[in-house]
């Protein structure tokens, strides 16, 4: 036959494009469609990747603690030291979200997840206590790094430890929990401006924020109650502690409380994640004053912006904010989708989690191509999805009103269903204009 080459060519070409382009448009059509990312409850998506992700993110924490490579990380490289430890904490909250949705009957009846990630979830916990992935916040504050400021490690030791426990149940870090959570609250409670430092030198509000959630969360296990240091706490991020848009500081100097860097995106979006249970009423009017100055709609994308209009460039990248991108900061608007959906924003919620749906690029296995990608250069390859997965799952505080999402998709979506569609579109009608070319290979009668 001839024309057997074109034919098998196109037809290589269709079944790449079904694994690189239709897995992910269909994908991306079902979170189009997914009720739990227009408002409460769990999306399907989450689901997925949790348990996609459970057994690679186990086989890497442990391949990590034994190797020790934490203990040789530069001190002062932030995603080599840092993200390996947010992956860990991200996966724990990510699943504990998924197993009380499981224990309230909206997952069906299949096995739990706990019961699925039994592995991954004692392989998280061991990094979190490995002292080699301890190592820089130890060069950073000595012995004593545990009980001296340190407010951003120590609060992930503490969201991770909880979590752990919340799943499991077995008692045995409750001790260092509860050292952790009382000798924190204390110092906090005792500090002049009600913040303290990450690293020498480095004080950032917005972590402090995340701590006290995730202090607030301790308490629920460890059956303690701190209403009053919870409220006092507020000082810190309020008055003539808040920048000129209202907004809690993103970074700060110690001790005059001097303002280094104003409210920004990736930190507002973190500590937006906490306030709401935190604070509510400050909670409702912090979001309100982000909305306002931050969030963006260009038509082609919608989202938060990294930096207040016309103070940095619109085109940028930075460690903490990643790429900004016509002013849109991805990792503001990525740890959005936990801040909208804890504030009950789902209008929100929806057109940034249908844009990481349709930018993140959904393989065969429910990797994520993009933000895998941008894991992997510090050894953290999962990062970004333990994050999604977490953010996912985050649902609306008690009290704040419910605004649903939906209506008509970004631009960014919209090209991302013609493209993720077309091409296997186009490959199929090659595909068919190759079969209909072959033509039987007629040979000469043989004379007789």
């Amino acid at each position: 036959m001839r024309g057997m080459k074109p034919l098998l060519r196109s037809a290589l070409v269709l079944l790449v494009t079904v694994s690189l382009f239709l897995f992910p448009g269909v994908s991306l059509v079902r979170d189009l469609v997914d009720p739990a990312l227009r408002g409460p409850g769990i999306p399907g998506r989450a689901v997925r990747m949790q348990a996609a992700l459970t057994p690679r993110l186990e086989a890497w924490a442990r391949a990590r603690v034994a190797k020790s490579t934490a203990a040789h990380a530069s001190l002062h490289d932030v995603p080599t030291t840092e993200w390996p430890m947010f992956t860990a904490v991200f996966y724990l909250l990510g699943t504990e979200s998924l197993q009380r949705a499981w224990e309230r009957g909206e997952l069906g009846n299949g096995p739990s997840p706990l019961s699925q990630s039994r592995g991954a979830i004692a392989a998280a916990r061991a990094l979190l206590l490995d002292p080699a992935h301890h190592t820089w916040v130890h060069t950073h504050w000595g012995d004593d790094y545990l009980h001296r400021e340190n407010v951003f490690f120590r609060s992930l030791l503490i969201a991770g430890l909880t979590s752990h426990e919340a799943l499991v149940h077995d008692g045995k870090d409750l001790p260092l929990l509860q050292d952790q959570v009382e000798t924190l609250i204390a110092a906090l409670d005792g500090s002049p401006l009600g913040v303290l430092n990450d690293y020498p030198g480095e004080c950032y509000p917005i972590d402090v924020i995340a701590a006290l959630g995730f202090l607030q969360r301790a308490d629920v296990v460890l059956g303690s109650d701190h209403p009053a240091f919870f409220r006092r706490a507020l000082r810190g991020f309020t008055a003539t502690n808040a920048d000129a848009l209202g907004l809690p500081r993103f970074r700060v100097e110690l001790p005059s409380g001097r303002e280094v860097q104003p409210s920004r995106g990736i930190g507002t979006s973190w500590s937006l994640a906490f306030s709401p249970t935190l604070w509510p009423a400050e909670g409702r009017e912090w979001y309100a004053k982000y909305e306002r100055s931050f969030w963006q709609d260009h038509g082609w994308a919608a989202g938060f912006r990294e930096y207040e209009r016309g103070t940095q460039a619109e085109w940028t990248f930075e460690i903490d904010a990643g790429p900004v991108l016509d002013g849109f900061g991805t990792a503001a608007s990525a740890f959005g989708i936990a801040a909208a959906r804890r504030n009950g924003r789902f209008d929100h919620a929806w057109l940034l989690s249908t844009e990481l749906s349709a930018a993140g690029w959904t393989l065969p296995g429910e990797t994520m191509l993009l933000p895998r990608a941008f894991s992997h250069a510090a050894d953290a390859p999962f990062l970004g999805e333990a994050a999604i997965v977490h953010f996912l799952t985050v649902q609306p505080a008690q009290g704040v009103a419910i605004v649903p999402g939906g209506g008509a998709p970004s631009g960014l979506v919209i090209f991302g269903l013609l493209v993720l569609f077309g091409f296997p579109l186009l490959a199929l009608r090659s595909l068919l204009r190759a079969f209909g070319r072959l033509r039987p290979l007629h040979l000469p009668q043989q004379e007789r």
